[in-house]
């Protein structure tokens, strides 16, 4: 079985290392003996982990695709990547690939050139690294109906909140120390901005529901907006604050976000710490489930890469492929403005009778009631209040609009923040 892998670097790396080192036993897994036969890179003079065989080392792709019983593809990106998987696949090869912004962007039209050719495009480690979860919702509960998924998907924001919940660092602080540990890429935009969530948001949401969702389709925000302040207001008062990519079926179709959101702290995703992630998903027989472990770095992820090869291999050996693409139900994505949640508004007001009340007129107008109110003095100024909001469910639509007039109110000098609230264990 010839296996060619694209791209070298820290997963890539880890993969080869895979490969060689447990030539033996992924082979007695498969049923034939498994050999690399090339790694694709775009210099060949860049230094290497010595663990890759230079004689393996090419920059002729085409080439090396061509030769390949399974191609893995861990370039990252959209291109060149595409036109080599779609390439590989049109041509009979199998694909494992771990690239999320790829399958959420691309997806279906991968998933057909694999139809046609009748072999397998796996993906396992595009979504949460190490830990099982697209095996799981795609092959474990097709029996039964997903209703929900919450997920902490994105380990370099959760380090980043975890720093800044234990340190009582500041945003910028917290992700300084995300970049020196390795957490963080030089550029963390992709992570703190949420897009990196979106992606794995959108490729759950699609196998949940049986229905095509993109990562443009996801509400995406991301934690810039998070202060220190937020993150001790939220210790204490026994919650913390977690970017959640939330993927709900309602009666209009799915809702698919990813956000900062408060969760109290008996909730599992509340004892997620540092770089780990963890997917919730609620099914309508299987009840409340949690998936737990690392999601990145080369090592966890491999483990992930490595399962579908074997995984791929075995089909090739013994026929048969793995479940495709499901859109059967073809749920329409629902405008995040319709999303039903509760919210927490923090605001400085003029500490003055009668604000609280022209704050809640303005909500009541648009039905959104209230569930509890906390006034506290402002720290550094004593013409000042802090006034914390917490709602029921409401319409997003209608609270965004409802926030714009708030603001526009002569005693209330700031938005501080607006975070969503979930509750507890499926909440």
């Amino acid at each position: 079985m010839d296996v060619v892998v694209l791209g070298a670097g820290v997963v890539g790396t880890e993969v080869i290392r895979g490969i060689l080192a447990e030539s033996g036993h992924l082979s007695s897994r498969i049923g034939v003996p498994l050999e690399l036969k090339a790694v694709v890179v775009s210099n060949l003079d860049k230094p290497r982990d010595p663990v890759i065989p230079q004689e393996l080392l090419t920059t002729d792709a085409e080439t090396a695709v061509d030769g390949a019983d399974i191609v893995i593809e861990l370039m990252g990106g959209i291109e060149p990547a595409k036109t080599l998987i779609t390439r590989a696949l049109d041509r009979g090869t199998s694909v494992v690939t771990a690239n999320k912004a790829l399958m959420a962007s691309h997806g279906p039209g991968l998933y057909a050139a694999a139809e046609a050719a009748g072999v397998d495009l796996l993906y396992e480690a595009a979504v949460a690294g190490a830990i099982p979860i697209i095996r799981p919702i795609r092959d474990s509960l097709a029996g039964d109906h997903v209703n929900r998924i919450l997920g902490i998907v994105n380990g370099t924001t959760n380090f980043v909140l975890d720093q800044m919940s234990t340190q009582g660092s500041s945003l910028d602080e917290a992700v300084a120390v995300a970049q020196e540990k390795g957490f963080a890429e030089t550029d963390p935009s992709a992570d703190i901005d949420g897009l990196d969530a979106a992606a794995k948001a959108a490729i759950l949401a699609s196998l949940a529901f049986h229905s095509r969702v993109a990562i443009d389709d996801v509400a995406t925000e991301g934690i810039r907006g998070i202060t220190a302040e937020d993150v001790a207001w939220a210790t204490k008062n026994d919650q913390v604050i977690k970017l959640l990519a939330a993927a709900e079926r309602t009666d209009d179709g799915v809702l698919v976000s990813v956000q900062p959101a408060l969760i109290p702290a008996e909730h599992p995703l509340a004892a997620v710490r540092g770089a780990f992630n963890a997917v919730f998903v609620e099914a309508g027989a299987a009840g409340p489930l949690m998936f737990y472990g690392q999601g990145a770095g080369g090592k966890p992820t491999s483990s992930a890469v490595l399962g579908d090869l074997v995984t791929a291999a075995r089909h090739r050996v013994l026929g048969g492929r793995a479940l495709g693409e499901s859109a059967y139900a073809a749920l329409p994505v629902v405008p995040a403005g319709r999303a039903l949640a509760r919210y927490q508004i923090r605001m400085v007001v003029d500490d003055i009778p009668g604000v609280l009340a022209q704050v809640a007129g303005l909500l009541a107008a648009r039905d959104i009631s209230i569930e509890t109110v906390i006034q506290t003095e402002y720290p550094t100024d004593n013409t000042a209040a802090t006034l914390i909001i917490t709602t029921h469910k409401a319409l997003e639509a209608e609270l965004r609009r409802t926030l714009v007039e708030i603001a526009a109110l002569a005693p209330v000098r700031e938005i501080v923040s607006v975070l969503r609230v979930e509750r507890g264990t499926g909440g």
